[in-house]
């Protein structure tokens, strides 16, 4: 591990463009990535945050397929809607780019040239999956069949699913064109292949040994798993017609893979950006005082880890990655977030239903982040964390610091007195708050950083309610005056430690407490700074900082004028939630009916079968359910020539009193049967609609009889 790095160069996984961002996208990678990039920039740091669009592959061309339209329209379309959602939540790139730029093109194609000028490539004719109708080659994509490991009859040509096992296309049993639906068959192709199992020793010395204390043990464990079932070379290009086209001769119509040039978008993103800033790039990707770290999700470990680092390694002159703390999935409701069946929370819809909370849904995803095991994303933890946290801590605390020293002081911070030994104890505590969130953030520990900061907000509130300046201000009001100070200095110090968590929310403070109109050249711990005056420029360049929160003496003076309460967080009521489980609830019952297959048909009857039956309409007179049995009600049928009883398994789908009065379908002639000592006569006719509940067979039809025959 890297110990004080001169710069850091922070990566964000490219998300691919054929979709919009959701949750899991943000709980995964995004939300930490801009956490960490945050709090070296708070740090003094030189920070280089990095990401772009993947707007190339497979997965490209199927959707243009899908929708009619180019794969540049498809890519145009999705990135802009991506770039807006992070500028959105706040998500601090320095560079946000994308694959299809000339400068990635040029990168890529200068990478691949250099790796094949040098003899890094295995060139090999092999065996591909071949569309005879639709006359191409078949990436993995572009082919389903059934998993040779698991049975999955719809695993993909590079990967299942359903057991995640790698693949590849000519694995698969049954394989079918997804294009055209027919069989493929096998024809040869040329391509070029990084033999990943020559830097095996590399990998393992690299990592097994060099990380085994540092990196977290989901992404090391999947690492190790890799390297002991045996690297074998994997291929660097495609047969495709949408992508970077392969910088050889002989290379005619294959693209580089895309895991081959996704990752080097991080390159050419850093490129565009040093290029726009006058800076040199080759420090942040080049040399080795510069702490390399890639954000990503769980199903990304193998490319960061292992065939980027190789391509790097074969390239000759990057640094490695010091670290890759990949989270591992959010789940939402109890079921995996999946883009095509729409059961995700997509950013963009998010800001319409809850405008300004981009804080809220920050704050939930971080303490709930799926940092070593997978998480469940609810509503009502949601709105539990905003009502109980946000507003009953963090802004219960602010509220009552600056709506009493208005109340006081009309705004002014009031000068204080001596300071008791709880004041500087309190003081104390606070100033050890950076190096204790510092520490976790440093660890890529997320979700426990985010705790301690709301340590800090429950110090102040303990504060508070402690000293009771309220009841104090009418027996001392001299000893009020201090409590407020120190009350305000805590104030101050969430309104810098909260930035990378709350950056919508600490600004908004810094806001309220007029923050950029101190100049910040005041006593430290035993230090007083020579008394400077500062002009606007002067003022905006010395913003308090992380490390002022621990050494500055004063972090927000006597006599300076507040501004007025605002509330930073509002409670999230029950009818709002509702309107969002409702929403799932709607997508669930849609997929559902979508996925719903028909029963096969039953062995064939004559007529003279159907006949024997004698189905009539009926009314339920009167309902109750059997004792000791969950699933059955006893019923009362007026059935036109009798009124009868019949046992029904329908008390799970329906109470009593709700089935009273129902008009029914009653098989009449079925022989009786005991059920639990009560004789049934007959069988009300049921189905079930897509969500697995039981639905009555109506006669609806006005002017229909109890009685009438049903044929």
């Amino acid at each position: 591990m890297l110990q004080d790095p001169k710069r850091y160069t922070v990566t964000a996984a490219l998300p691919y463009t054929n979709g919009p961002i959701h949750i899991g996208h943000l709980a995964g990678v995004y939300v930490p990535s801009d956490i960490y990039s945050r709090f070296l920039r708070l740090q003094g740091k030189d920070v280089a945050f990095i990401c772009g669009s993947d707007e190339h592959g497979v997965a490209i061309s199927m959707k243009a397929k899908k929708e009619g339209i180019t794969p540049q329209q498809v890519i145009d379309k999705y990135h802009n809607i991506i770039k807006q959602s992070f500028e959105d939540f706040g998500i601090s790139f320095d560079n946000y780019s994308r694959t299809s730029a000339k400068v990635h093109h040029e990168t890529a194609s200068e990478f691949f040239k250099k790796l094949y000028d040098e003899g890094k490539f295995i060139e090999e004719v092999t065996e591909q999956l071949y569309d005879e109708e639709a006359h191409q080659f078949l990436a993995d994509r572009f082919v389903t069949g059934t998993c040779p490991k698991c049975g999955n009859e719809e695993a993909y040509g590079d990967q299942c699913e359903k057991c995640g096992s790698s693949l590849n296309a000519t694995d698969l049993i049954n394989p079918k064109s997804t294009i055209t639906g027919s069989k493929p068959v096998l024809k040869e192709t040329k391509h070029w292949f990084l033999p990943l199992d020559q830097y095996d020793a590399f990998l393992r010395e690299w990592i097994l040994e060099g990380h085994k204390n540092d990196w977290k043990p989901n992404v090391f464990g999947q690492v190790k798993s890799w390297l002991d079932d045996g690297l074998k070379p994997r291929a660097v290009t495609r047969d495709l017609d949408w992508g970077i086209p392969v910088p050889v001769e002989g290379a005619e119509g294959k693209v580089l893979y895309v895991w081959f040039d996704a990752p080097i978008g991080y390159i050419s993103s850093t490129k565009e950006w040093a290029q726009r800033e006058g800076k040199d790039w080759q420090p942040y990707w080049k040399s080795n005082d510069t702490k390399l770290v890639h954000f990503i999700g769980k199903d990304n470990i193998v490319f960061h880890c292992v065939i980027f680092p190789a391509m790097l390694k074969a390239e000759g002159s990057y640094i490695l990655p010091d670290n890759v703390p990949a989270n591992e999935f959010l789940n939402l409701e109890g079921n995996k977030l999946s883009t095509s069946k729409n059961w995700a929370v997509w950013l963009h819809e998010y800001l319409e239903d809850f405008p300004g909370k981009q804080d809220v849904l920050r704050y939930a995803l971080t303490s709930n982040a799926p940092e070593t095991k997978d998480n469940d994303f609810t509503w009502k933890d949601f709105q539990a964390r905003n009502n109980n946290e946000l507003v009953a801590i963090f802004g219960n605390f602010i509220n009552r610091v600056v709506v009493l020293t208005n109340k006081y002081y009309n705004g002014v911070i009031p000068t204080p007195n001596e300071f008791t030994d709880v004041d500087e104890a309190t003081l104390t505590e606070m100033r050890a708050y950076p190096a204790v969130i510092a520490s976790s953030i440093e660890r890529y520990r997320f979700r426990e950083a985010l705790g301690e900061l709301m340590n800090l907000a429950r110090l102040g509130n303990k504060y508070l309610a402690d000293e009771e300046p309220w009841k104090m201000v009418k027996e001392n009001p001299e000893r009020v005056k201090t409590q407020m100070y120190v009350a305000l200095q805590i104030a101050a110090a969430l309104s810098v430690l909260s930035e990378p968590f709350l950056p919508f929310t600490a600004a908004k403070l810094k806001d309220i407490l007029k923050l950029d109109d101190v100049p910040h050249a005041v006593q430290t711990m035993g230090i007083v700074d020579e008394t400077l005056s500062f002009n606007d420029a002067e003022r905006s360049s010395h913003k308090l900082s992380w490390n002022d929160i621990a050494v500055k003496h004063e972090l927000i003076p006597a006599n300076h004028q507040i501004g007025q309460a605002e509330l930073l967080f509002a409670k999230i009521e029950d009818e709002e939630i509702q309107k969002q489980v409702d929403k799932l609830e709607a997508t669930k019952t849609a997929n559902n009916a979508a996925n719903k297959k028909a029963e096969p048909q039953k062995e064939t009857i004559t007529f003279e079968d159907f006949a024997k039956m004698d189905i009539r309409t009926g009314t339920i007179l009167e309902a109750k359910k059997m004792p000791k049995a969950n699933k059955l009600l006893v019923l009362k049928v007026d059935t036109g020539i009798d009124v009868r009883t019949i046992v029904s398994g329908i008390a799970e789908s329906f109470k009593p009193e709700d089935v009273i009065g129902k008009r029914v379908s009653v098989l009449v002639n079925l022989a009786p049967r005991k059920l639990r000592g009560v004789e049934s006569q007959g069988m009300i006719l049921m189905t079930e609609n897509t969500d697995g509940k039981l639905v009555f067979i109506n006669p609806d039809a006005d002017g229909v009889n109890n009685g009438e025959m049903i044929s």
